[in-house]
């Protein structure tokens, strides 16, 4: 009886695959240069916007330009100046809302002055009611030449104003709340006196008091039936 054959363990060979072997983690850098370093984050690039972006409100100045103070003239000779810009602050229940009030005054430099109040959410309309306001109130202001024919008192409240008239190249001797008043009334030559409170509401008011209370030489001869002389009021007037 024959022995059995054994089969022979012939070494079989691995599959070769095509694809190419993969790259290390690590790949070595180039002499003389330093590694890359790798991206965290996984695409933040994406997120960014391409980085940082613009800031909000297109960078612009907060509140938007600043609007001119000066005086603006209108087609028809007129002008404006604004005297004083109010804040108001209204609590509610979702905060606080603002609303601004513009004292201003108009005139046309010729004996016609007026003063406005205006209100709004904004100062622009604020500032454009009150020029509407003072417009519509302006008064007729007697003057002597570059200054008022005598010395007159105003008052409002607790503020009173005193004008005296001045001899040519005085100039208007005023504050910052009367002097637009006196010079939109076209008076360039005056002296006054504030006493009281120094309110700018009160100062104006007080101011168009005072001017209302002014009488011309033929208001005078009118009202009294005399002729006054043709010096009346001139050693007062050098007096001063």
């Amino acid at each position: 009886m024959s022995d059995p054959i054994e089969p022979q363990n012939t070494p079989t060979e691995a599959p070769v695959s095509d694809a190419p072997q993969a790259a290390p983690a690590a790949a070595a850098a180039a002499p003389g240069q330093a590694p890359a370093p790798q991206q965290r984050g996984g695409g933040r690039d994406s997120r960014g916007g391409g980085g940082g972006g613009q800031r909000r409100g297109g960078g612009g100045q907060r509140g938007g330009p600043r609007r001119d103070r000066g005086n603006d003239r209108d087609e028809g000779g007129v002008e404006s100046s604004l005297v004083r810009i109010y804040r108001c602050a209204k609590v509610v229940k979702g905060g606080r809302t603002f609303s601004f009030g513009a004292l201003v005054v108009a005139g046309d430099r010729q004996g016609n002055v007026g003063i406005g109040y205006g209100k709004a959410n904004e100062v622009p309309m604020a500032v454009e009611k009150g020029t509407k306001d003072a417009r519509r109130q302006m008064i007729k202001v007697p003057l002597k030449g570059n200054t008022i024919p005598h010395t007159v008192k105003g008052k409002c409240g607790a503020s009173s104003v005193v004008l005296v008239p001045a001899l040519p190249g005085t100039g208007v001797s005023a504050g910052k709340s009367v002097r637009p008043v006196l010079e939109l009334a076209g008076i360039t030559d005056i002296l006054t006196k504030a006493y009281g409170s120094t309110s700018p509401k009160n100062l104006v008011k007080a101011t168009i008091d005072a001017l209302k209370r002014l009488q011309s030489r033929e208001d005078v001869e009118r009202d009294r039936g005399v002729k006054l002389s043709a010096d009346t009021g001139a050693k007062v007037l050098a007096a001063v």
